[in-house]
């Protein structure tokens, strides 16, 4: 977790099991927005029969129209057996070609970084666990582009 450029807390866990236990989310942003929108997407895999793309479609329109929520700064990203989607607050539900996903800040788009083969076949929670691996990888080359000792 960072607080603007400074990461304050390296192995906190961003991930959560939703609905009955067959999604599972993550975010980037603030937590307590993230939370809300955790909360939402429960109600939305409730309301629809649990089936994740029609819940995602939903709570995007919601995220992007509702006063509230529009406010929030998260991103998240879901999936379940069948599909792995990131949602935005401007109403994007992202799927990606080869079924994998990551997000940082956008400093960090021009670090080199490892790489989670598309062909991976391992159990989602190995490739979760991959992940987050090299989202902190990420966020160790980016403090270390940042730091002021390199500048």
């Amino acid at each position: 977790m960072s607080i603007g450029q400074t990461i304050v807390k390296s192995n906190a866990k961003k991930v959560r099991r939703l609905g009955k236990g067959d999604v599972i989310g993550g975010f980037a942003g603030a937590t307590a927005d993230a939370f809300t929108l955790f909360e939402r997407l429960e109600g939305k895999l409730e309301q629809y029969s649990g089936q994740l793309m029609r819940a995602a479609v939903e709570l995007a329109k919601e995220w992007r129209t509702d006063r509230y929520l529009r406010r929030l700064e998260a991103m998240m990203i879901v999936a379940d057996k069948d599909v792995s989607l990131v949602l935005t607050g401007t109403g994007d539900v992202l799927e990606p070609e080869s079924g994998i996903m990551a997000s940082a800040p956008a400093a960090t788009m021009r670090l080199p970084r490892p790489v989670l083969s598309p062909t991976d076949r391992s159990m989602p929670k190995a490739i979760v666990r991959k992940s987050l691996d090299i989202a902190a990888d990420i966020c160790r080359l980016h403090q270390t582009a940042t730091s002021p000792s390199r500048r």
